[in-house]
């Protein structure tokens, strides 16, 4: 199934890393400054990205491990929602963060493989993981 992978490595043990899924705050400073999160499992959320609202809800969270949401893009042509992975592995040098986009192919659209081509583009230009690396490189959460 296709899906839109990255990963970066996190000098810091995943403990770290974890405090900045861990609060609607934290998310904030590098996911999206305008999210709205109930951060439990069944909690909602809706942050808004380059004119579209984007809204789920919070599908798992193991502490120090994962953080799984629905991903929908409102008022398009997604008929039902897509995944968003994020991944906390221990490394010897700290922790592996994998961000993963995937179940394009259910979202209900003809055109998805566009949308997965669209989403690669947007991984890259983005650079959330980047953002929570330098977070965690300063510290605080």
């Amino acid at each position: 199934m296709p899906a839109v992978v990255r990963a970066i490595e996190i000098q810091a043990p995943p403990s770290a890393v974890w405090k900045w899924l861990a609060t609607p705050d934290a998310l904030r400073r590098w996911l999206s400054p305008n999210l709205e999160i109930d951060l439990r499992v069944g909690g909602a959320y809706r942050f808004f990205n380059e004119g579209t609202w984007i809204s789920g809800a919070v599908l798992e969270m193991v502490p120090e491990s994962a953080l799984v949401l629905s991903w929908l893009e409102e008022g398009g042509d997604w008929v039902h929602p897509a995944r968003l992975l994020i991944e906390l592995a221990p490394t010897a040098g700290g922790t592996r963060v994998t961000l993963s986009h995937d179940g394009f192919a259910g979202i209900g659209k003809a055109g998805w493989p566009g949308t997965v081509q669209a989403y690669e583009r947007g991984a890259d230009r983005h650079q959330v993981l980047e953002r929570l690396r330098d977070l965690v490189a300063a510290g605080g959460a």
